[in-house]
């Protein structure tokens, strides 16, 4: 395996940390060659924060479960003037005390996780029969990224330098919260259209920073450790290059990343964008690494925004390595791009086998899938 290359900071692109009027941190980011924003006053008389989730043990599965019951409150799908990622203007105060910006993160005001920090039991070691009936604290830390001050667009939509500020963003976040007490995943995503769960219509993303590491990014570390052990070769740069050589399922390829159609699709219309450097997460990418992201992911999501006449709805997914566990340097950074849309007017609904049983039935074949990604280039 070849060595890692050295991160390089990407210092042309700047952030600037302000607090809003409950004490949440808002971390400004700015386009290459301007500064961020330099003086932020949140006026709203927010009350102070409080922990309101918890997370219970499933005995059954293994897994840690989190139970969210403040976030019935939150606001769901507002027009556009009462939009909460819109900057503050014309006195009505928002999430973004600001008149513009580049692009923005801040933790959320009603998160799944946080804002408490701790560090949950490990149930091995206290015994996963000690850990039922008693709740623990939801710790860790949910953020929102607005990726435009525009209310309409999408990420497909944003100038190029703004989709680069966007990855800088994510790059630094992961660092950032990878580095936070109890802290054992960072995972950021984008779920986009209604059809998805979408609550509001700014383009914008989201980070999860879970105290522990999420179920599947748990599988995935370990089955790329068994893997590497045995063969003594990274389980994704395998895919990566078995996925090159077949050709079928490629859709585009670059000097630093390429992206596919995995041979066994679970949606109908599923992509991967590998990075060809083996790196645990984004923070690890190189300056030139990420900015070819920015290029091959928007054109990756303008490609899905050509195959109907209407916005697709998707997940746009980071699979990042878990944080400070002895199968990090087996990870793999990659994008898993899916959406529930097999034709124009139907949707791919998870039903009894997937809902149940996660044994998924794909409806399209990953070649015809990544046909049509290949022709819908410009």
């Amino acid at each position: 395996m070849t060595p890692p290359l050295p991160t390089e900071r990407a210092a042309t692109v700047a952030h600037r940390t302000h607090h809003l009027a409950d004490g949440r941190e808002a971390v400004f980011f700015s386009d290459r060659g301007t500064a961020p924003v330099e003086q932020v006053v949140d006026r709203r008389p927010l009350d102070a924060r409080s922990g309101h989730g918890e997370v219970r043990f499933d005995r059954l599965t293994g897994e840690w479960v989190a139970v969210a019951a403040h976030r019935q409150a939150r606001t769901y799908l507002p027009p556009a003037d009462q939009c909460p990622l819109c900057p503050s203007a014309g006195g009505r105060e928002s999430e973004v005390p600001a008149a513009d910006f580049d692009v923005v993160v801040f933790e959320n005001r009603f998160p799944s996780l946080g804002p408490e920090l701790g560090v949950l039991p490990d149930p091995h070691e206290a015994g996963e029969r000690s850990l039922w009936g008693s709740p623990w604290p939801a710790y860790g830390r949910c953020e929102v990224v607005v990726f435009t001050p525009e209310h309409r667009g999408s990420f497909a939509s944003l100038p190029p330098e703004r989709a680069r500020t966007v990855v800088e963003a994510w790059a630094q976040r992961t660092d950032a919260l990878s580095a936070l007490r109890g802290v054992r995943h960072v995972f950021p995503f984008e779920n986009r259209g209604e059809q998805i769960g979408v609550t509001l219509h700014h383009p914008h993303g989201q980070i999860y920073a879970y105290p522990y590491p999420a179920p599947h990014a748990a599988r995935l570390a370990a089955r790329s450790r068994a893997h590497l052990d045995r063969t003594g070769r990274a389980l994704m740069g395998e895919v990566l290059a078995d996925e090159a050589e077949a050709g079928d399922r490629m859709v585009l390829a670059g000097e630093h990343f390429s992206a596919y159609v995995p041979y066994a699709a679970r949606w109908p219309l599923e992509v991967h964008l590998v990075p060809h450097r083996q790196v645990p997460d984004l923070a690890a990418l190189t300056g030139a690494e990420r900015d070819e992201l920015a290029v091959v992911y928007q054109d990756l999501v303008q490609r899905v925004d050509r195959l109907y006449d209407t916005p697709t709805p998707y997940i746009a997914a980071w699979h990042q390595s878990p944080v400070a566990t002895a199968d990090r340097e087996a990870g793999w950074l990659h994008l898993q791009l899916t959406s529930p849309r097999r034709a124009e007017d139907k949707l791919k609904f998870l039903a009894g086998s997937e809902a149940a049983m996660g044994a998924f039935i794909n409806d399209v074949t990953a070649e015809q899938t990544a046909a049509r990604l290949r022709e819908a280039a410009r």
